[in-house]
């Protein structure tokens, strides 16, 4: 499987201490050069810049050869290398977060998920407890709806 990430899967997972579920769910990640230098910007959380400093040997960050587009131009640098590399190598995922991006990655065909979805699965398989990795993603910057939230916890509460 090919998987290609964009920088805020990685960066709220690190912050809420299960950036193990990668790996463990999909084996290997592949970053363009991009959102490795969001993730090492003097501007990211500093648990997520000494995790990118010294990143293990499941994270590959490889270059984006095709070039951007008007649409792509409207996203972050992060954003649009990661929809080009995930189109480039025919990913079969794309995580991702922001809905903008969302919406621009599906209208050129390609499958995603985000932290959320990354939880849901990891709580499918029983990897964590869902009702605390969401506590602490609520104490971060993330934000999605408290009903999409809800929709998740009620979801693996039976």
């Amino acid at each position: 499987m090919i998987i290609v990430s964009n920088t805020s899967p990685i960066n709220y997972l690190i912050l809420i201490d299960h950036i193990n579920l990668l790996p463990e769910l999909f084996k290997q990640i592949i970053i363009p050069q991009e959102v490795y230098s969001e993730l090492s910007n003097a501007s990211a959380p500093s648990s997520v810049q000494t995790w990118i400093a010294t990143s293990p040997g499941w994270l590959k960050i490889q270059p984006v050869n095709q070039p951007s587009d008007a649409i792509l131009e409207l996203l972050d640098p992060g954003e649009r290398a990661a929809i080009l590399l995930a189109h480039e190598l025919n990913a079969d995922l794309l995580l991702l977060d922001e809905m903008k991006a969302r919406r621009t990655a599906t209208d050129r065909g390609l499958a995603i998920t985000g932290v959320l979805g990354i939880l849901d699965q990891a709580a499918t398989m029983n990897l964590i407890d869902l009702p605390a990795a969401v506590q602490n993603l609520q104490n971060t910057s993330f934000w999605a709806s408290d009903s999409l939230f809800q929709k998740l916890l009620d979801k693996h509460s039976s």
